[in-house]
């Protein structure tokens, strides 16, 4: 008399892991490119607010700049952040175009973000 095995044989335990296997690939590189995109807002976030201090600062300076550039390094959230101006004139003799770039603290290279704004004379 012949008996009865129940379970699964190899190959259909090998389909199963197929199947699972590929959806959960889908899942993993979505999950990783939504961590990705959420560090990168939030460098570029704080690389604006950078920006905007070093705007703000030359603002209440009230003094008028003078054309030339101007760089260093600001602490924001427990990280070092490069920042550059550049001060021009414009044919309006009592304004100055400022340019901010800011970089990103893993790569003192790119800049992560850029501000232009127009300083009046006080």
């Amino acid at each position: 008399m012949r008996r009865q095995h129940k379970g699964f044989t190899l190959i259909e335990i090998l389909v199963a892991l197929v199947f699972i296997a590929l959806p959960m690939t889908a899942i993993i590189q979505t999950v990783s490119n939504y961590v990705y995109e959420a560090a990168y807002l939030k460098e570029k976030t704080v690389a604006h607010w950078v920006a905007m201090n070093k705007l703000t600062e030359l603002q209440v300076t009230r003094q008028f700049p003078k054309p030339g550039t101007s760089n260093g390094e600001t602490l924001m959230i427990g990280e070092a952040w490069r920042w550059e101006y550049t001060v021009n004139n414009t044919p309006e003799a009592d304004m100055r175009r400022v340019d901010i770039n800011v970089f990103a603290p893993s790569d003192k290279e790119a800049v992560l973000t850029s501000l232009t704004a127009y300083l009046g004379k006080p």
